[in-house]
């Protein structure tokens, strides 16, 4: 049986925590190790310049942390095609074509480029660059450069897919069958929280655990989790739905300790302090394995490197694969047919 081809990734802006593990970074494991999907995964340093064009050593300096998380939880490059997305230049000269097919204001009223221009307005102010607000265009040509079929997103970024599968359509319906639409893969798993109770937990928002963190680092932010406001002395009856301990308990925790956790805390026979140091105990045990396996290639610098350009030389044979017959049905392909 063929295996069905994924395309997913990551932007370069910091090191991944654990909401990009529940959210993305275990699914992609569990399809990797099935053996019934051929998975691409890119590094989006280009995605990552649209709005960090002014400080490149970040995004520099995140490749590699990306990778080490990456080959942390598991993913294996043996199994996973592992790229850099600015090392493919075959991406950027199909955004190019594809830009021809989409309208600017189409872009505009896409929701999740409209969010997150909203939410950058520290950066673009009232203007925001041609490239941030083109970035649907390039995504669509990372996915269909590289044939893929599936798609793994959370609900915020099915939008995005819709207008990658809009622009195969035009592509396809101008110069013939060429290109595959995608599928989004919903992930089973909601946006994982911050540790602030923001419904986000993101890096630039201060509230993070990282897979990457110490065991001290795990303690001290665990210990400022938000707990129930209306809690003040240890037997107060406690809340652990609006408990942000509670909710990281339901996914460090075993079923069983995690049902006593609640039923303690809304009988007040259980102190916040002692919960929440249970818990960054059972997140400590989680990540040990994880902290191990990075320390291993961190280690190893040069073999980090060497998985990277292999990647990334398999990903760009295939890329050009693509725009030969991309190039073709454009009826560019000069070369190919002149007789010289």
């Amino acid at each position: 049986m063929e295996k069905k081809r994924i395309l997913t990734g990551d932007r370069p802006t910091g090191k991944l925590h654990i909401g990009h593990y529940f959210g993305s970074l275990k699914t992609r494991v569990e399809m990797q190790n099935s053996g019934h999907y051929d998975p691409y995964i890119l590094i989006a340093d280009v995605q990552a310049l649209t709005d960090n064009f002014n400080n490149p050593e970040k995004v520099r300096k995140n490749v590699r942390e990306v990778m080490l998380d990456y080959l942390s939880v598991g993913i294996d490059p043996e199994k996973t095609t592992i790229y850099i997305q600015s090392m493919i230049p075959e991406v950027a000269e199909l955004t190019v074509f594809y830009s021809n097919l989409v309208t600017i204001a189409r872009l505009e009223r896409n929701p999740t480029v409209k969010t997150e221009i909203a939410q950058k307005r520290d950066i673009f102010g009232e203007s925001v660059t041609y490239g941030f607000l083109g970035y649907p265009v390039s995504q669509a040509a990372d996915i269909t450069c590289f044939e893929g079929e599936l798609v793994p997103v959370g609900e915020d970024q099915l939008p995005l897919i819709e207008q990658c599968r809009e622009i195969v359509r035009k592509f396809n319906s101008i110069y013939g069958e060429t290109l595959k639409e995608p599928e989004a893969v919903l992930s089973g798993t909601k946006r994982i929280k911050g540790l602030d109770g923001n419904e986000k937990m993101g890096k630039s928002l201060g509230n993070a655990i990282y897979l990457s963190d110490t065991p001290e680092e795990i303690t001290k932010k665990v210990m400022s989790a938000v707990t129930d406001p209306n809690r003040i002395r240890k037997d107060d009856k406690g809340n652990p739905d609006i408990c942000m301990v509670a909710y990281y308990h339901n996914l460090f925790t075993n079923k069983e300790d995690y049902k006593t956790v609640c039923e303690e805390c809304r009988a007040g026979k259980r102190g916040c302090v002692a919960c929440k140091k249970q818990l960054a105990q059972n997140i400590i045990d989680f990540l040990a394995p994880m902290r191990e396996k990075r320390k291993y290639y961190e280690d190893r610098p040069e073999l980090v490197d060497k998985l990277l350009i292999t990647g990334t030389e398999k990903a760009r044979q295939t890329a050009k694969e693509t725009m030969k017959k991309v190039k073709k049905a454009m009826r560019l392909d000069y070369f190919d047919v002149w007789k010289i």
